[in-house]
């Protein structure tokens, strides 16, 4: 089911810091950013949600993390898919073959979901949508598991990463097997979740954490028809987590992006 709305302009990672957060509601008050996708068990969850309370036209849903992140139920009730640390490991191909193989990992795995999107309803922010942590739902046992916890909490948006490998090749992009097999991978995706909604095409993956001015100015001369997401990672200042995690990503220079975007207008 496609989406009505042309073009979306969307934030990964809402609540993984306060220096995301402030990103995020700069991104919307004064630049052309939309939607927010939420990290419900990061450190800065309850700011973001307090950030989010004071912002109704900011459209938020909940950014799964499966991988490379925190969870919420903790090491004692995911001893087979978390660390001691209660942290989900950063290797997505180990952790995928335990989510498809092990009965232990897929039940943890299907308790970890509904208690994010649990605390996601606890919020009371209405939920618009749902997208995973370097896209996890591209795995089909993660997708149906998701599906269907977000039903039960009133789920109607999904994304699916979907980037065609022509409209990249053609911003100049250097394009190769694995973007071609991830495009076309993507499509199992879109068809378990064929009663949702979802954009067309969507863009950051090629580009991930390097959404300048200039390459999202570039990806809209080429924008194709239906349709579209653009995500992003902005932040108003480099913190620990961000350093952390994403040492490469220019989360200032994507903020940048946005605003500039709706000088632009």
């Amino acid at each position: 089911m496609a989406l009505s709305t042309p073009l979306i302009f969307s934030a990964d990672d809402f609540g993984l810091s306060v220096g995301v957060n402030e990103g995020v509601e700069l991104a919307h008050t004064q630049g052309v950013l939309t939607q927010a996708s939420l990290m419900v068990a990061a450190p800065g969850a309850a700011d973001a949600v307090r950030r989010a309370r004071a912002l109704p036209g900011l459209k938020v849903g909940l950014h799964l993390v499966l991988v490379d992140g925190d969870s919420l139920l903790g090491h004692a009730k995911l001893a087979h898919i978390t660390g001691p640390d209660g942290r989900f490991g950063q290797n997505q191909a180990a952790l995928g073959f335990k989510y498809f193989f092990l009965r232990a990992a897929r039940r943890e795995l299907r308790a970890e979901i509904r208690a994010q999107f649990k605390a996601f309803a606890a919020t009371g922010l209405p939920l618009h949508h749902a997208d995973a942590h370097k896209h996890m739902h591209l795995h089909p046992t993660v997708a149906a598991m998701m599906i269907a916890a977000g039903r039960e909490f009133g789920l109607t948006r999904i994304r699916v990463p979907a980037e065609p490998p022509g409209v990249m090749k053609a911003c100049g992009a250097r394009v190769g097997f694995g973007d071609y097999a991830l495009y076309y991978w993507s499509r199992l995706l879109r068809f378990q979740a064929r009663r949702l909604e979802s954009a067309r095409h969507v863009f950051g993956l090629k580009w991930s954490g390097h959404m300048t001015i200039e390459r999202v100015r570039l990806l809209l001369r080429h924008l194709p028809a239906g349709s579209a997401e653009i995500y992003f990672h902005p932040a108003a200042a480099r913190d620990a987590a961000v350093q952390g995690l994403m040492p490469d990503y220019e989360h200032e220079a994507e903020l940048a992006a946005l605003l500039a975007l709706k000088k632009a207008q």
